[in-house]
């Protein structure tokens, strides 16, 4: 099994005391986002996870206690760092402050450990074909040896945009053909694997591979483990990543992403944040007297006999 610590939320940026609680104890519970009174539980010890995947916009809050994690269990960490600014992810780090703290995560873990995010890619009248490609260079050139690859996907036009951001343009075919051919283009210049997220279209033409991004071969790799080749049905629409194990909960995430899908409204993350308990044994709230509380599935995915490797 895979466990997702970052699908729904920032949990290292916001709830990392929370996540190591968990880990040390043991065990966590997760909300279904579908059927809100239906709680799995999932253990937390080696034997039962294969890997731990991190997603977060800022690791800087777990960085000196991450070992608690990393030298137990296999893990990979996905580094979101984009090009915009306060008006569009009004409480996430700067650009450079999150590379320094990529350098300091590469000096735990690894460079081939570590996914840079440069997603979603959008366009208003300051975000340009022509800045994201300016930024990405830029970028590459300070992060392209301390990373194993970089991923990148455009936005997805989802009615709520409309509301968060009504100056968001639609990315055009053409929009997207030359954002592609650019960020292929800096890629290869700098030897560095750039891949599609879950997107609509194949630009293998400009060296941009369309694998998932969190595949089993792929988190192997950087463990140097063995898991079965199985197949990846994926998490949404164009996804071909393995299935994971989510336990954050929507609508918990302080960041205030404007193209954010994880929260209805940034005002109700704030509420929810508020409510959040670092001692509970799930991320929102308490467990509920009408919840109903099964174990969830926690099949292996490693090959038969694969010992889980401890760092």
């Amino acid at each position: 099994m895979i466990i997702n610590t970052g699908g729904r939320t920032d949990t290292v940026q916001y709830y990392s005391e929370w996540l190591l609680n968990r880990f040390k104890e043991g065990f966590v519970y997760s909300r279904n986002p579908f059927y809100p009174n239906k709680v799995n539980r999932y253990e937390l010890t080696p034997q039962k996870v294969d890997c731990v995947v991190f997603c977060s916009k800022n690791y800087e809050p777990i960085l000196k206690r991450l070992h608690e994690i990393t030298d137990n269990y296999n893990t990979y960490f996905f580094y979101t760092i984009t090009g915009y600014g306060k008006d569009i992810e009004p409480n996430v780090p700067s650009i450079e402050k999150s590379i320094n703290t990529l350098y300091r995560l590469e000096e735990i873990v690894g460079a081939k450990r570590i996914a840079w995010r440069y997603d979603p890619v959008l366009l208003i009248d300051k975000y340009t074909t022509d800045y994201h490609i300016k930024t990405f260079n830029k970028m590459t050139e300070a992060l392209t040896t301390h990373i194993d690859r970089c991923i990148f996907s455009f936005v997805d036009m989802y009615k709520k945009l409309s509301v968060n951001m009504p100056d968001l343009k639609a990315t055009s075919e053409e929009d997207k053909e030359i954002i592609a051919k650019g960020l292929g283009e800096i890629a290869k210049k700098h030897n560095l694997h750039l891949q599609t997220c879950a997107t609509n279209g194949n630009f293998e033409q400009y060296n941009i591979y369309p694998s998932g991004c969190m595949t089993l071969d792929i988190l192997g790799k950087a463990n140097g483990i063995q898991f079965k080749k199985l197949k990846h049905n994926g998490m949404r629409t164009h996804c071909n990543c393995i299935e994971t194990r989510d336990i954050g909960a929507y609508d918990t995430c302080p960041n205030g992403c404007k193209y954010c899908y994880a929260n209805s409204t940034p005002k109700k993350a704030i509420e929810n944040y508020k409510i959040h308990d670092k001692n509970s044994p799930i991320l929102l709230g308490k467990i509920k007297d009408t919840d109903i509380i099964q174990q969830g599935n926690q099949k292996s995915f490693l090959e038969p006999c694969q010992n889980l490797k401890l760092f």
